[in-house]
């Protein structure tokens, strides 16, 4: 059973940065790609940031340029750099584990809430 757990989250003035980290339990976290999705009120998850087993990397368009993804496998923790942060990127970030190419499920995090006030 993987569980996964944020942290970093936060307010902040527009154009500023924050770092979300979550660490993982259990001993498949270098096998699988992992990642960060968000939800505003009223709106539905979105992927913003995800990095496969190999370190490809792909990001919304929303988040290019501003928002860099990394892992470290040593520690089980994935890590989401958030920098020139706008109004528009405030919601609850969640962090998701992608099993599914393994036969297995997604897992989540409880959510970190990031607010940014203009």
């Amino acid at each position: 059973q993987v569980q996964l757990v944020e942290s970093g989250g936060g307010s902040v003035q527009a154009g500023g940065s924050l770092k979300l980290s979550c660490a993982a339990s259990g001993s498949s976290f270098s096998i699988n790609a992992v990642g960060w999705y968000r939800q505003a009120p009223g709106k539905q998850r979105e992927m913003v940031a995800r990095i496969t087993r190999l370190r490809s990397t792909n990001y919304a368009d929303s988040v290019k340029g501003r928002f860099t993804i990394s892992r470290d496998n040593a520690k089980s923790t994935v890590y989401l750099q958030m920098s020139s942060l706008k109004p528009e990127d405030t919601a609850v970030y969640f962090c998701n584990l992608d099993a599914t190419s393994w036969g297995g499920r997604n897992y989540w995090g409880q959510g970190t809430q990031v607010t940014v006030s203009s």
